[in-house]
């Protein structure tokens, strides 16, 4: 006995077949007149040849029923002797029952959209391209939420920093510690695989000791300059960035429009005016963040030269390496500079806080905030516009700068606010400017 059973919302087709009767119930929809003589003739060839009573095999049986099948409709299942012009004619029939049933045409229960995967899976570089293609933007709301977490882990971290240095004047062992927690924070990400941790070489390495160096220099003077004056002054300071940045860049080779150069000129009145104007103004401040700004600059002039070839790198797991060699840099050289007064100094700032759990969540606070925030940066970088980075940037400035000042109450001056207002926007001038001249080039180059 063989038996198929067809099922479908509208129809049912079973095929029943034994040695002496052969009864076919279908619906009209499915079968023709013609069809009708076909089958009687199949019955008589069937009940003449013995060899189709007994076959020698299980599969063989099965085979044969299955080629008998196949000579009934004309499908092309197994050898058919039936005309092209059957096939086609059967073939209009079978599409109307895969539509009837839901099935895509050819019997497969795939739906269609798994075609363009296996599409992408056959060519991945095709399939490479049409995953860059469709790759949503972040919505408003994503925006938010990422500019958000970058401005309040900004905003911790400063905030943090600057009371430990109040009781704890010590930035050498803080900036290690911080560098510390953000080692600790990247190497437990890549042992749980929570980040893809990329192929280290020894090209990398030394491709990345540059880098990590200027790094370190910038991270250190700005710990430094954050120890000797209030946090706002840093900066204010530190946004003029771009004019080293410009200048820099200008003796190794890139050139600039005319409007760069004029977004810089506010920038330089600006921290003037506001360094004049500063309350707390000290001289090792005023050098720390200048140097910072010399160090983080030469850090990105040089990455762009020295890690050309290493460009699969994303931008987290480039910065957790940075972060490694700097520690192992920063770290032997702060206990030369200020080692022997650390522990004279931890039973100061334990005195000043009265609780040792205190100091150590302050401390611990700092690290974790400055990596975090530095990690939303670059994952900011990648969601967004260059363009929309560079002002979100000088915003975010804006905003640590008055909630520092809010936080420590830190007198400022009516001339001291019109030159962090004027350095702030040469920045956003700058920002603009560059924005726009990366945009032409890139029209160049297409």
């Amino acid at each position: 006995m063989l038996t198929l059973n067809l099922s479908c919302p509208s129809s049912t087709v079973i095929f029943s077949q034994s040695r002496h009767q052969h009864p076919i119930n279908a619906s009209s929809s499915l079968l023709n007149p013609n069809l009708l003589n076909r089958i009687q003739i199949q019955r008589t060839l069937h009940t003449s040849s013995p060899l189709l009573h007994k076959p020698t095999s299980p599969k063989l049986e099965a085979s044969t029923k299955v080629s008998s099948f196949s000579r009934i409709y004309g499908h092309p299942i197994g050898i058919s002797s039936k005309p092209i012009s059957h096939v086609q004619d059967w073939g209009s029939k079978i599409s109307q029952l895969n539509k009837t049933c839901g099935f895509p045409s050819g019997f497969s229960s795939k739906p269609r959209s798994q075609i363009p995967k296996a599409a992408s899976e056959a060519n991945p570089e095709r399939g490479e391209s049409e995953a860059a293609v469709s790759k949503p933007k972040a919505t408003t709301a994503q925006l938010a939420l990422i500019f958000g977490l970058w401005y309040f882990q900004n905003i911790v971290f400063n905030i943090y920093n600057k009371k430990i240095l109040n009781i704890f004047p010590f930035p050498w062992l803080l900036a290690s510690f911080q560098l510390f927690a953000g080692s600790v924070w990247m190497l437990a990400l890549w042992s749980l695989k929570l980040q893809p941790c990329p192929k280290i070489s020894k090209p990398f390495i030394v491709a990345l000791l540059g880098p990590a160096l200027f790094h370190t220099i910038g991270h250190i003077s700005a710990c430094v300059s954050f120890s000797k004056v209030a946090v706002s002054f840093t900066h204010v300071i530190k946004s003029s960035e771009p004019v080293f940045s410009v200048v820099f860049s200008s003796f190794v080779g890139d050139s600039y429009p005319l409007q760069v150069w004029l977004s810089i000129l506010p920038i330089v009145l600006g921290c003037s005016l506001a360094a004049i104007t500063e309350v707390s103004f000290n001289f090792q401040g005023l050098w720390g963040a200048l140097i910072s700004n010399v160090g983080f600059v030469l850090r990105n002039i040089y990455s762009k030269r020295s890690l050309q070839n290493f460009k699969e790198v994303d931008g987290l797991n480039l910065y957790g390496w940075i972060t490694i060699l700097s520690l192992l840099y920063l770290f032997p050289v702060a206990i030369f500079v200020e080692g022997s007064q650390w522990v004279q100094g931890y039973h100061k700032a334990i005195a000043t806080v009265g609780k040792p759990s205190t100091f150590y969540i302050w401390v611990l606070l700092s690290g974790v905030f400055y990596h975090l925030y530095n990690q939303s940066s670059y994952q900011a970088l990648d969601e967004i516009s260059p363009l929309t980075f560079s002002v979100g940037n000088t915003m975010k400035r804006v905003v640590v700068i008055v909630s520092t000042v809010l936080v420590f109450r830190n007198p400022v001056r009516p001339l001291n606010a019109l030159g962090s207002a004027l350095a702030i926007f040469g920045t956003f001038l700058y920002s603009q400017a560059t924005a726009s001249k990366k945009q032409k080039g890139g029209e160049k180059k297409n």
